[in-house]
């Protein structure tokens, strides 16, 4: 469903907070956001725009499946279909987010937020970049846009990914389209690394229904249902980009990064803005989720994987806490050294048994005391190709970041002497027969 469905589904069950009070979007409003837990919040009435701004809607995983209409326990193969069975959306003449055309251009108009006193100015790190790579067609992902002036930002573009493959093989420059507002079935295809020539908004359309429209300035079609779209151009020239938080929740360097030319502006009648915390929850899921599928697939060649979840506390993108259903003695490091192929930046993974509940943080560690003896079961694997998120690792200038892996075989061992490995559980009975 889109955003606006969501939040009418959200708001029927009381389940967004409404601020009513005009409120700045200097630091107040992302202040606001995470004193609430990022919890779905609509901010009504903002200084400095016309246009409210809303938050929250992706920072947990029940949040996320409830706007798949999917249970959380279905999202992982929802997940992993959605990605190896892409569907082309289709095209239609006329979009929602094409109800007001603007090509008299001031960004500054939208509620774009200065998040903390760190930040190098104000960002938009909840668009979504659509562009055309020249030989392999749509690309859909994540850059995050520092202001600049009234039609221009910097934005971060990561070298050797999509959009930089892109701007090499045009020449340096590249029409881009920017959508703010999006489905939750966008924001995750947008966040997810797709086999080069794939296309996200695809992947989009498997998991819900997805319709596309053309921009009225540039090539490039757009979610029909987004809020807001910026149709601009990657340029040549190059302005500092920073200081804004990482997934880490960690100051990123300023670099010399390319500057994007906005020149028309389309929207929906009354747009909603959206909002995401960096170095929070929304920015964790968001980043990590599409990663569970690639774990869950790799680890699925070697034994028998029930679930994975990449977890917040490892930044939802260093920690991988997987299930697996062990039948032989070796599963578990066969699941450790799979779960590194699976996704490539992972520094410590945890294998647990069927048993353990991996969204219970407690539980885990029951199993790593009970069941887990370092000198047999841990896998260590140093000077290994790593993240360049972990300010850990050797991040030395020019090279790819390398770390120490290791991987925690916490499943029952292959002993019988001394105790068992099962937990005892007491009686079930109905409180109300007896308060």
């Amino acid at each position: 469903m889109g955003l606006r469905d969501f939040l009418n589904k959200l708001d029927k069950n009381a389940k967004l907070i409404h601020v009513t009070r005009e409120v700045t979007t200097e630091y107040e409003i992302a202040a606001i956001i995470s004193s609430l837990n990022e919890k779905p919040v609509i901010f009504e009435k903002v200084k400095e725009s016309r246009i409210p701004v809303v938050a929250g809607l992706v920072s947990s995983k029940l949040l996320i499946a409830n706007a798949l209409n999917l249970e959380r326990r279905e999202l992982l193969c929802s997940l992993s279909r959605a990605m190896k069975n892409p569907i082309p959306p289709k095209m239609v003449n006329k979009g929602e987010c094409q109800e007001v055309v603007e090509k008299n251009v001031d960004v500054t108009k939208l509620p774009i937020l200065k998040y903390t006193r760190k930040d190098g100015g104000k960002y938009i790190p909840s668009g979504v970049s659509i562009v055309k790579d020249p030989e392999l067609g749509r690309n859909m992902c994540f850059h995050r846009l520092m202001l600049l002036d009234k039609n221009k930002f910097v934005a971060r573009i990561v070298e050797e990914r999509g959009t930089d493959t892109a701007l090499k093989k045009a020449g340096g420059e590249l029409e881009i389209a920017i959508c703010i507002g999006n489905s939750t079935a966008t924001l995750l295809s947008a966040a997810t690394s797709l086999p080069k020539g794939v296309d996200e908004l695809a992947m989009s359309n498997s998991l819900e229904p997805l319709e596309l429209v053309k921009c009225k300035t540039v090539d490039i079609e757009v979610p029909k249902n987004c809020e807001i779209v910026l149709e601009g151009r990657i340029t040549k020239e190059k302005a500092p980009e920073g200081p804004f938080l990482d997934l880490t929740g960690i100051v990123d360097k300023v670099r010399q990064q390319p500057v994007i030319e906005i020149k028309c502006i389309t929207h929906r009648k009354k747009p909603i803005y959206q909002a995401i915390l960096a170095g929070k929850n929304e920015h964790k899921f968001l980043m990590g989720m599409p990663m569970e599928p690639a774990i869950y697939t790799s680890v699925n060649k070697v034994c028998d994987c029930k679930d994975v979840y990449i977890t917040p506390g490892g930044c939802s993108w260093l920690h991988a806490v997987i299930k697996i259903r062990k039948k032989h003695f070796d599963d578990g490091k066969k699941a450790i050294e799979a779960a590194f192929k699976g996704h490539r930046s992972l520094k410590h993974c945890v294998i647990v048994d069927n048993d353990i509940d991996i969204y219970d943080s407690n539980d885990v560690e029951w199993s790593l005391a009970t069941r887990f003896q370092a000198d047999k079961n841990a896998v260590v694997l140093p000077n290994m190709r790593g993240s360049s998120l972990d300010p850990s690792g050797d991040l030395s200038e020019g090279k790819k970041a390398r770390t120490c892996k290791v991987g925690l075989d916490a499943t029952i061992p292959d002993k019988t002497a001394g105790k068992g490995f099962k937990k005892v559980d007491y009686d079930q009975i109905n409180l109300n027969n007896y308060l």
